[in-house]
């Protein structure tokens, strides 16, 4: 988050904020990008494709090439299974949707969509994955969810999730953008597609019940008996996402006492307070988009909110507001490995090397390991899979965890379980999560984290994301020895596309973004607000110093 916070933040949205929704349809069919320019071709990461059709970022020509090469990318590894689709509520889904569906029907995929033609969560989309693969070794099933997550209502996504049920890892999404953009290049030379109407009339395409089986299955991931039984008070905000029907649903199936406070579905998302920057944004973690339920934390026990796609969560409690992410991470460890005793006892956390270390203080209290990988949730796909991370989370709100019985429930964030665990924990009796994180801190320490931005060049972004521990030259970090420099996650050994530098009460960490001229500091401190600053401003010099003894001359 920037040092500049928009004067409209937490404020009603100003009818000049809305986006012209009927203008961004008609880019995405009309708009022509050009190959030729960077910005205007596919780049395919782990959360797929995403863009504006007002930048020629995200048009029809993207999802034709894309969907095509998707199909190609199945005939060549030899997956047979259907296709999972679903769609968020974002205007440019439903369009991205018809798109995809006329040339998976031209190729004659077998697509399975929603018998309702209604939304699907991202976490929804794994279960539904993993329920159909299991105990199957051929004939696998894989999935696509249209959406940007928490994206502005102008931007459209795209992501691809293999047989795994999670994001796919880099050598798929490669294969699958350079196939694409040789497709725009092409002017869709080889894309296959047949009309609209053919296509959902075709044999290959067919609908498929998302909501029950994924409702039906909730009580082996949370424990829903003992939140009807306490009658703790619950309030929901889909903010008009994906997960906005599937909550009456839950509901009515568990009989949980439990308010949904806003189930509109506008594609301006004009219901939303304006976040930091001025922009409507979906993020369940700001405190500015999340303004709204914030006001209401005294009318419920606790409260949650999901992100557009479901897979990202924020947790409103009576006692703290809405709760710092890693704060509620912590909670929700310490938490889980009480209460789930058919989970195995070699059962370890995964966390990203930005998150904070007071998961690794209530690790190491709870006697279990840390696993730190890369940013990135695909990074813990095998272990939830196999049941060697019982809990795996990202700083960013996005986490999942094991079944009740120790077995993988998704491989992709889940945000509406998270919300769940949250009412879980409260009805418990012995606080709500921020009590919980509260009491932690009174014997492992408070945390002081901060995410910050800093300014650097495209040359300067490639320096940090090839750097190495020896190029950082500090020996102190904020008055303390340093213990370790890394540019390689210690759980799994895979680069973390920057470094990270820890010392005994604090540590940062630099990546550079992927979409903007500047670079992340993640910092943190164990002693102070002070010893914070003074650990960011060591970390920019360092960083300053490693881009001027690359500079040329």
């Amino acid at each position: 988050m920037a040092d500049h916070i928009s004067p409209l933040a937490g404020k009603a949205v100003d009818p000049s904020l809305l986006v012209n929704v009927p203008r961004l349809v008609t880019a995405y069919f009309t708009g022509r990008p050009d190959p030729a320019i960077p910005s205007q071709r596919v780049a395919f990461g782990t959360s797929g494709h995403r863009g504006s059709a007002f930048d020629n970022a995200f048009n029809e020509a993207h999802i034709l090439a894309i969907s095509q090469a998707i199909c190609l990318h199945r005939r060549r590894v030899g997956i047979n299974g259907p296709l999972f689709i679903g769609i968020d509520t974002h205007a440019l889904s439903e369009p991205a949707f018809a798109s995809a569906l006329e040339v998976f029907a031209a190729n004659e995929i077998d697509v399975l969509i929603d018998d309702r033609d209604g939304y699907t969560p991202t976490p929804v989309l794994s279960h539904a994955i993993l329920a159909y693969n299991r105990n199957r070794t051929s004939g696998l099933a894989d999935g696509i969810v249209i959406t940007p997550s928490h994206n502005p209502p102008e931007d459209g996504g795209f992501k691809y999730n293999p047989p795994n049920g999670g994001p796919a890892d880099t050598d798929i999404t490669a294969w699958i953008q350079r196939t694409a953009n040789d497709f725009l290049a092409k002017n869709l030379d080889g894309v296959r597609r047949i009309p609209y109407g053919r296509a959902r009339k075709a044999a290959c395409v067919r609908r498929h019940d998302y909501v029950g089986p994924y409702v039906a299955d909730l009580a082996n991931v949370v424990d829903m008996d003992a939140v009807r039984g306490s009658g703790v008070k619950i309030g929901i905000d889909p903010l008009g996402g994906a997960g906005v029907h599937f909550w009456q649903p839950i509901i009515d199936a568990y009989g949980i006492s439990a308010t949904i406070v806003n189930d509109a579905v506008d594609p301006t998302f004009r219901f939303m307070s304006v976040d930091w920057d001025g922009k409507i944004r979906m993020d369940c973690s700001s405190p500015y988009a999340m303004a709204g339920l914030i006001a209401m934390r005294d009318k419920f026990d606790v409260a949650f909110a999901n992100d557009t796609d479901a897979d990202r969560h924020g947790i409103v409690t009576r006692s703290s507001g809405l709760m710092n992410p890693n704060h509620y991470l912590a909670a929700a460890i310490f938490y889980l490995f009480g209460n789930r005793p058919h989970w195995g006892k070699d059962c370890a956390v995964g966390k990203t090397v930005v998150s904070s270390g007071i998961i690794d203080r209530v690790t190491a209290k709870l006697g279990r390991k840390v696993v730190e990988v890369p940013v990135g949730f695909k990074w813990f796909v095998d272990g939830l899979i196999g049941g060697s991370f019982g809990f795996a989370g990202e700083e960013s709100a996005g986490a999942s965890f094991l079944r009740r019985d120790g077995s993988v429930w998704t491989t992709d964030k889940d945000g509406l379980i998270l919300g769940l665990l949250a009412a879980e924990i409260t009805a418990q009796g012995k606080g709500d999560p921020g009590e919980v994180f509260n009491r932690l801190t009174q014997e492992l320490g408070v945390p002081f984290y901060e995410r910050i931005d800093a300014p650097a060049t495209p040359d300067q972004k490639a320096v940090l994301k090839a750097i190495s521990g020896e190029q950082i030259g500090i020996t102190e970090l904020a008055g303390e020895p340093i213990q370790a420099r890394l540019s390689a996650a210690p759980g799994n050994g895979e680069p973390i596309g920057g470094i990270k530098v820890v010392a005994e009460n604090g540590w940062f960490a630099a990546r550079p973004s992927g979409t903007e001229d500047v670079y992340k500091i993640y910092a943190e401190s164990f002693r102070s607000e002070d010893h914070l600053r003074q650990i960011q401003q060591d970390a920019q010099d360092a960083i300053a110093r490693v881009f001027a003894n690359a500079a040329p001359g």
